[in-house]
């Protein structure tokens, strides 16, 4: 993606999010939000900061477009990983998380500290990161295919 401020989502994701802000400007009702399992944010304040985050969201995404199948780690990728000498893996989407529910996979945003440490990453390539404790934990990308939800 060459727009950094661009984020990548699910088409699930988009859904409820399209959902919470409809109900949030007051122009759908709360039990449609309740039968996605959106909780909606109480207060005024808090509405309007949502609501600013939803459309700021929306506005910058890329939805459900799957990346090239070339390996290589980027938004919209699911992507296989082992961390240093463990036998087990653990696969996850690289995307934004928000609006994602719990019947998903697991979503890590690239702006975190692994999805940083795994942009660009061929398979096969290890590469390291800092978790916040200070600790430094190395990660092997084994496989990155794109999201076909």
């Amino acid at each position: 993606m060459s727009n950094d401020s661009r984020v990548w989502i699910t088409p699930g994701a988009h859904r409820r999010l399209t959902v919470e802000l409809a109900v949030l400007r007051g122009t759908a009702e709360p039990a449609e939000a309740e039968s996605l399992g959106i909780h909606l944010v109480e207060g005024p304040d808090a509405r309007e900061a949502r609501v600013h985050r939803i459309e700021e969201l929306l506005r910058d995404a890329v939805i459900g477009q799957a990346p090239p199948d070339d390996g290589v780690a980027e938004p919209g990728m699911v992507l296989t990983v082992r961390y240093a000498d463990d036998p087990e893996t653990e696969t996850f989407l690289l995307g934004a998380r928000e609006g994602v529910s719990g019947e998903e996979m697991s979503v890590y945003s690239p702006d975190s500290p692994l999805g940083r440490a795994l942009l660009g990453a061929a398979r096969g390539e290890e590469r390291s990161y800092k978790v916040p404790s200070g600790r430094t934990v190395s990660v092997t990308l084994v496989e990155a295919v794109p999201y076909s939800g």
